[in-house]
């Protein structure tokens, strides 16, 4: 019986690093979030971290318009690095875990 729950606690310190590992690589994976018509580009990592913004010269004169249209980018932005943050992390926690009842509802 300790053997299982040694195997079990060993599988889950592998999780642990595996969860921290995909962490460290999606600072390296970006996802772009953009508005109507491609006026502003948000570049983000897969942690969620904005690595630039890119502002079409015509909104420049259009304040409304530039901040609904950076709040827009944002937003895309957000959702995608989200997506793919939970895909990634999700699969990585589920891969290496026992399989316990009801635990998919934690991850």
């Amino acid at each position: 019986m300790f053997g299982d729950l040694g195997s079990m606690m060993q599988k889950l310190k592998e999780s642990k690093q595996k969860i921290e590992e995909t962490k460290n690589r999606l600072n390296t994976v970006y996802v772009e979030g953009t508005s109507n018509h491609n006026a502003v580009k948000v570049s983000m990592t897969g942690n969620r971290e904005v690595k630039s913004i890119h502002i079409d010269d015509t909104l420049l004169n259009n304040k409304e318009a530039l901040e609904d249209f950076l709040i827009l980018a944002i937003n895309d932005a957000i959702d995608k690095a989200t997506k793919l943050q939970e895909a990634e992390l999700g699969a990585v926690a589920k891969e290496g875990l026992p399989n316990i009842p009801g635990l998919d509802n934690f991850l």
